[in-house]
């Protein structure tokens, strides 16, 4: 990709921490002493560790791209939500990616995927719309899930302003915004709409129960592990209440019976990631309900591992990100 960037030439200081023993892909594996420590940490800390990896990486090169910031209305009773606009200079295909970043429901903000996004729109010659919604547990479900759908709700109702076909928006979203993606694509549905073309989830978040084998065994695993998807959840939704009964499909998409009636989805998972079985069940249930879906298991992986972008693996995901939504696009 024209962003490709390594970590370990990013200028990012070492944090200490534990080499494991997972069977890692030996390029990945080479930068984990680089990342973060990430294991039974507070919630500030985990902000201020993932703030600081991505303050180092370097800044985006927006050559070709116009970017503007702007606020939106939200839900009735809401707060405006803030969303970012990228759009290509010169040709523009009448199709949009709306973006919804990641972090676990408590971390990140629109610079987590700034980077990324001004490569989507670049490289796809598309408006890449990205939304910025409020975090757990500060404001838990289901207002960051409101947030998002409140942008898309705008972005559709404005395409002709992006001069976006409104049939032609992808939504498209990486860890907890896979999950907020995934339950955006449920609300959408039920609501009426709007009109999703498809269902982009990279490593998505999608069941509180935390009871799938890999949740289970990955309590070590670098960026994320099965204590920190524990107090994912415990924000998102409230203390005590995950794992209940009560959790609704929108917030916990793992947990709906009906998948009818959704957009076609495309869904990766990394080897060595609690979140891995969870993805590929909630494929598996998408192909019985009727809905085309393409997994993808990216082997010796861990979840954001793709943040060591000059190893063949993750070149070989990202390109494959950019075949999947030029084809979802219509390109």
């Amino acid at each position: 990709m024209a962003d490709e960037m390594s970590l370990t030439g990013a200028g990012i200081t070492p944090i200490p921490g534990v080499v494991l023993t997972y069977p890692f892909d030996p390029e990945i594996a080479a930068a984990i002493p680089m990342l973060p420590e990430m294991r039974e940490i507070d919630l500030p800390t985990q902000r201020r560790r993932t703030a600081e990896m991505f303050a180092q990486l370097p800044s985006a090169d927006t050559t070709g791209v116009t970017v503007e910031d702007r606020m939106v209305p939200g839900a009735v009773g809401d707060p405006e939500v803030a969303i970012r606009i990228y759009r290509p200079v010169g040709e523009c295909f009448p199709a949009a990616i709306y973006d919804v970043h990641g972090g676990g429901f408590v971390v990140g903000d629109l610079e987590m995927n700034h980077r990324a996004n001004v490569v989507l729109a670049r490289e796809l010659k598309v408006v890449v719309v990205s939304v910025d919604y409020r975090l757990a547990p500060e404001n838990p479900y289901p207002k960051p899930l409101e947030d998002v759908y409140a942008g898309l709700v705008w972005a559709a109702t404005h395409s002709d302003e992006l001069g976006v076909d409104a049939r032609r928006i992808v939504i498209h979203g990486a860890s907890a915004g896979g999950g907020l993606c995934a339950g955006l694509a449920l609300l959408a549905r039920d609501r009426g709409g709007p009109e999703i073309a498809f269902q982009f989830l990279n490593v998505p978040e999608l069941d509180d129960r935390l009871m799938t084998q890999s949740m289970i065994a990955f309590t070590e695993t670098p960026l994320w592990n099965r204590p920190l998807a524990v107090n994912s959840w415990d924000h998102y939704l409230g203390a005590g209440r995950a794992g209940g009964q009560d959790v609704p499909i929108y917030a916990a998409p793992a947990r709906a019976t009906d998948l009818t009636g959704l957009p076609p989805a495309y869904i990766s998972v990394m080897e060595f990631d609690p979140l891995r079985d969870e993805g590929i069940a909630y494929a598996q249930a998408l192909l019985a309900a009727g809905v085309s879906v393409e997994l993808h298991l990216f082997p010796g992986t861990f979840h954001g591992s793709g943040l060591v972008e000059y190893a063949a693996i993750s070149q070989r995901e990202k390109a494959e990100s950019l075949v999947v939504l030029s084809r979802a696009l219509g390109l």
